[in-house]
């Protein structure tokens, strides 16, 4: 078992834009592409994903965050909880014991459901199995418990399964990306609240008329509604509530600006690799399993942040979050590190609202809000999680959280359910099982519509 843990933490460590293109090169062969084009797209994804993460974290964290920190000391605004941000998180997560044994038992769960048909995804985001591994590490905590930690580490796997291939086909239509899902631990979790907020908004006479979106502001305001400049405009506000001086100002606006242009750039790149797999995966399942419907490859949702709703939701509510955390009641986390992951949040909001920005904003301060109550609920036990595997305490912090998972609804709910020990464990357990065997039937029907459309146009 060591030998097994210390290979896959040997994998981990190689990052994403090296393990990718080999895992993309095998999945390519082995659904019949040929060595030469599979090599070929493999490679591709991997310089997409560096391309991807050069964007975000030279400009999007080393600008936005400052920002806002220098936003934050000049309103001399302070609260009790330091968010550490998702690095830290994922540490944790990840040096627990339950993030010990996440990479083989997620690759195991993974298969386990391709093969009962209870998912279309083949999900190669391994590194992003650290969610998963977070809430299995806090529900140990409380529990006491690894067999329960560990188990609800599983059942967060299989919810989050499931959701990614509900959510697939409007990946596919709103991000433009063709035979992906979002299988994220994060990210996913605020696709339900997204579904019941927009068929609420559905409901209100006259707000469900309110519509606005990209094109339509880039009508209205022709080469000033361009993701281009609406990013360059957010960077110059922000920049001035920072207090920044002009050059500071101009190169924040510019900075953002490039955001909104490069990241959709880099997805592009990312998605060339990636189409001539998803076709191979397709056209095997037609040919060698009529009762399968399309099969999906999982992948990290930064692939789908370079929306310019997602992307101008965020710019607007990022600065709007601090107001939110320092009046909001209950509330006792700063949100900081983390704020550069808020797109994150944002990825499926964006597709299951329609590329509506203005449902999108009302979503968005939704989950803020409930993600601030839910960061302050478990900042206990992500302290506790943290001092276990030996995590430095920044510097005069009694207590930690962070936005990216502290903040989010899915870990909370299976923790909380958890708080009922064996009993809680089973309710979770037959949740996921249900929703498993739910998709099982929608992914039948799902595939005996499609070969039967098949069939037609081939007669």
């Amino acid at each position: 078992m060591d030998a097994v843990i210390g290979f896959f933490q040997f994998i981990q460590g190689l990052g994403v834009s090296v393990v990718m293109p080999i895992i993309i090169t095998i999945i390519g062969v082995a659904f019949g592409t040929g060595i030469g084009k599979a090599l070929r797209a493999g490679l591709t994804v991997g310089v997409g994903f560096i391309g991807l993460n050069l964007v975000i974290n030279s400009l999007l964290g080393t600008s936005l965050s400052p920002a806002v920190q220098a936003m934050v000391e000049r309103f001399g605004l302070s609260l009790s909880t330091i968010d550490v941000g998702w690095p830290a998180s994922a540490a944790i997560a990840m040096g627990s014991t339950v993030g010990l044994i996440i990479i083989p038992l997620g690759l195991v769960v993974n298969i386990v459901m391709l093969l009962t048909n209870t998912t279309q995804t083949v999900d190669v985001d391994i590194w992003d199995y650290w969610h998963f591994a977070f809430t299995g590490a806090l529900v140990a905590i409380l529990t006491k418990s690894l067999p329960l930690g560990i188990i609800a580490a599983v059942v967060n796997m299989v919810i989050v399964m499931v959701l990614g291939d509900v959510t697939a086909p409007k990946v596919e239509e709103s991000l433009q990306l063709p035979g992906v899902s979002l299988p994220h631990g994060f990210t996913t979790a605020y696709a339900p609240i997204a579904m019941v907020i927009n068929k609420g908004i559905d409901m209100v006479p006259g707000i469900n008329k309110i519509n606005i979106n990209m094109d339509t502001v880039q009508k209205r305001f022709g080469v000033f509604g361009e993701p281009i400049l609406i990013g360059t405009v957010m960077g110059l506000v922000i920049g001035i509530l920072a207090g920044y001086n002009v050059t500071k100002v101009l190169t924040l606006g510019v900075s953002l600006g490039a955001v909104l242009v490069l990241i959709p750039k880099m997805a592009a790149l990312l998605m060339e690799g990636l189409i001539p797999i998803s076709d191979a995966a397709s056209e095997f399942i037609e040919k060698r399993f009529k009762n399968r419907g399309k099969i999906y490859i999982g992948l990290d949702s930064a692939v789908g942040v370079g929306h310019p709703v997602t992307l101008a939701i965020s710019f607007i509510l990022v600065p709007m979050l601090i107001f939110i955390a320092v009046v909001l009641p209950g509330n006792t986390v700063l949100p900081f590190a983390d704020l550069a992951v808020i797109p994150w949040m944002f990825v499926l909001i964006t597709p299951i609202v329609k590329e509506n920005g203005f449902r999108g904003i009302i979503v968005g301060i939704v989950v803020l809000v409930l993600g601030l109550w839910i960061a302050t609920d478990l900042a206990p036990y992500i302290t506790e999680a943290a001092k276990n595997v030996g995590f430095k305490m920044p510097k005069g912090a009694s207590m930690i959280s962070s936005i990216c998972d502290g903040a989010n609804p899915l870990t909370w709910l299976l923790f909380k359910v958890n708080s009922f020990g064996y009993i809680g464990s089973a309710i979770g357990a037959v949740v996921a099982l249900a929703m498993a065997i739910w998709n099982r039937g929608r992914i039948k029907k799902e595939a005996k519509r499609l070969h039967g459309e098949n069939s037609a146009e081939l007669s």
